[in-house]
């Protein structure tokens, strides 16, 4: 997925410029990066299917892993709802949640105990927290 120069603008400044090495080949391009994970969660392809216009999976799989433990991606969510808010494209009363995609606990005592590798929260909560939060504040309250 190619992403126009219109939408790079509006998430470039969002994320993060990779430290520059001393040595070594030299950082991949951020838009390049963007646009390879664009490309596998739109395929659902496998991260070594990658197609060679992009950087290396293993590079692209590395900046998303960066860029969610940094919370770059709740703050391109936060700015790319208050974008839309300004311009009026939201329509809060109609917005809902769809939980259909959260992991099911099989099978698992309430009081066992998460290894700390589960006890992580994954990457969709920070961004039902800004969704909710955005809803909320635009409310209006309930007369009788």
């Amino acid at each position: 997925m190619r992403l126009t120069n219109e939408q790079w603008a509006a998430i470039e400044n969002l994320l993060p410029t990779p430290r520059a090495k001393r040595r070594g080949r030299p950082a991949a391009d951020k838009r390049a990066c963007v646009e390879g994970i664009l490309w596998v969660l739109r395929s659902g392809a496998r991260w070594r299917d990658l197609p060679p216009q992009y950087p290396s999976p293993v590079t692209c799989w590395r900046r998303l892993r960066q860029w969610e433990e940094r919370g770059v991606w709740e703050r391109a969510w936060r700015a790319l709802l208050g974008t839309l808010d300004q311009r009026g494209l939201l329509k809060w009363e109609e917005t809902f949640l769809d939980a259909t995609f959260f992991p099911a606990k099989k099978g698992a005592s309430r009081l066992a105990k998460q290894s700390a590798a589960r006890a992580r929260k994954p990457w969709y909560w920070p961004m039902a927290r800004v969704y909710l939060w955005e809803f909320r504040s635009r409310l209006p309250r309930r007369t009788r």
